[in-house]
């Protein structure tokens, strides 16, 4: 059976138009930093097991950045969310 994502946009669509873009909870460190914390912002990850937030790309479809909440142990996809939406609640 394959894996569907429902876009905000474009409805129920199968995954093989979407493109996993990364971690969608890793929080970019402040210019100021120190070199150790964007070391670890761009080159290390939690390799985390469960239910995770990541970017993903409706490459093949209306193009648009979705936050996808899904379990990486059974892929169930839990809830889709416009980008851009995400980014103004987060701003609030």
């Amino acid at each position: 059976m394959a894996s569907l994502i429902n876009c905000p946009h474009c409805g129920v669509r199968p995954k093989e138009e979407f493109s996993i873009r990364g971690s969608a909870s890793v929080v970019r460190p402040a210019q100021t930093a120190p070199d150790e914390d964007w070391n670890r912002y761009v080159f290390v990850r939690d390799n985390e097991r469960g239910r995770i937030q990541e970017y993903w790309h409706h490459s093949a479809g209306c193009r648009r950045w979705l936050v996808v909440d899904r379990s990486n142990v059974t892929h169930e996809v839990f809830s889709v969310t416009d980008a851009e939406v995400k980014a103004k609640e987060a701003a609030r």
